[in-house]
């Protein structure tokens, strides 16, 4: 006797998506599924292309379907749909689903370098990605990504290194994502001295117009600190989630406690922390080397009650990859800082999966008397 869609549906529906704790059938992800005679096919659509856990579900599905009694070969295909953030969506009404800001509390830290690998990281999974850098006053994600300032002309007038049309910026577009900076229309020999009003029309422009189209994730590079930046991007960009970074030395968790503190004030979900500078393995010795301390990130994340996402060592071609505009992730993806990073990423979107359908899910409730 033939398998029937019923028997498939039902031994689906005992899969548990592992990040949001629903199986797989109440939450519409089969598709396409085909059966012909006892041979069962299907798609899984992931909340992300980035998931870290189709190795679970896959596993999963088989041993479920494998109960069918007569059932022949199952192929499990795989394809995603990233949730949109519904409150950010609709205050800027922008094609663009997610907005991650990564921030710390001081500056020197690598945050810069966590989100340029994080967004380089994303996009190779196969997720439209965008990245913007919004520290005004010291913008570096063009160096890190090799691409070219705007140049300061003999007349004093400045040059952008980027393309306009129809009255929007044209982003830059490298290692597979979309990047702005204001270092594309401001040359770096014109420090920019701007009180907080100015700031927060600078960061309106940039999500607006700037022609970011489609996107699954916009990384926001932040400038270090708590001040006008945070609080101008949380006004902007309703529904924006915020990833902190710090290295695991005691001075460093203080301020990035206070930059944590920071989004919680402003009512920013929190995706998680990430220790960067962490220990590394001498390749020499082959001994653990901590220069900057071990487990500091871990200790952050468990004070605040928030997921730890991963330590980065503290890898010299890290350094190289910023300084020449090779991303480590993308120059050396073998490497264990790369793994790092690439896992970081897809833990980030587990993550912001997770936050959406939170957010999304919520019913509200009247109390009425």
């Amino acid at each position: 006797m033939a398998v029937t869609e019923k028997e498939v549906m039902s031994a689906l529906s005992r899969v548990i998506e592992p990040e949001l704790h629903r199986d797989l059938v109440s939450l519409n992800m089969i598709k396409d599924l085909q059966i012909r005679g006892n041979d069962v096919a299907f798609k899984i659509e992931l909340t992300t292309p980035a998931c870290p856990l189709k190795d679970v579900m896959d596993k999963a599905a088989r041993a479920e379907l494998s109960k069918i009694p007569g059932i022949g070969k199952i192929e499990i295909g795989w394809t995603s749909n990233v949730a949109a953030n519904a409150r950010m969506r609709s205050a800027l009404n922008l094609p663009i689903k997610n907005i991650i800001a990564v921030a710390s509390g001081k500056g020197g830290v690598g945050k810069t370098t966590v989100a340029v690998n994080l967004a380089v990281a994303l996009g190779q999974t196969g997720a439209k990605v965008g990245l913007l850098d919004n520290d005004v006053y010291g913008p570096n994600v063009p160096l890190m990504v090799g691409l070219p300032t705007a140049e300061l002309l003999p007349d004093g007038r400045a040059l952008p290194s980027v393309a306009q049309h129809n009255g929007k910026l044209i982003p830059a577009e490298k290692f597979g994502i979309k990047i702005f900076s204001i270092g594309f229309i401001y040359p770096a020999e014109s420090p920019l001295v701007w009180r907080g009003p100015m700031l927060h029309s600078a960061i309106r422009q940039f999500l607006q117009d700037v022609d970011w189209g489609d996107l699954d994730y916009l990384i926001v590079d932040m400038p270090p600190g708590t001040g006008d930046a945070q609080l101008s991007l949380a006004q902007t960009a309703q529904g924006v989630m915020g990833l902190i970074v710090t290295t695991p030395q005691a001075v460093s968790l203080g301020d990035a406690l206070k930059g944590l503190a920071a989004f919680e004030q402003l009512k920013i979900p929190i995706i998680g922390v990430v220790e960067n500078m962490g220990p590394y393995t001498d390749p020499t010795t082959g001994r653990k080397v901590a220069m900057f301390g071990e487990g500091g990130g871990e200790r952050l994340a468990a004070m605040k009650q928030t997921p730890f996402l991963g330590s980065v060592p503290l890898d010299p071609a890290i350094r190289v990859g910023g300084d020449s505009g090779r991303p480590i992730v993308a120059a050396y993806p073998e490497s264990e800082a790369a793994k790092r990073l690439s896992e970081i990423a897809k833990q980030v979107a587990a993550r912001v999966s997770v936050l959406n359908f939170q957010q999304n899910n919520v019913i509200p409730i009247s109390i009425i008397g």
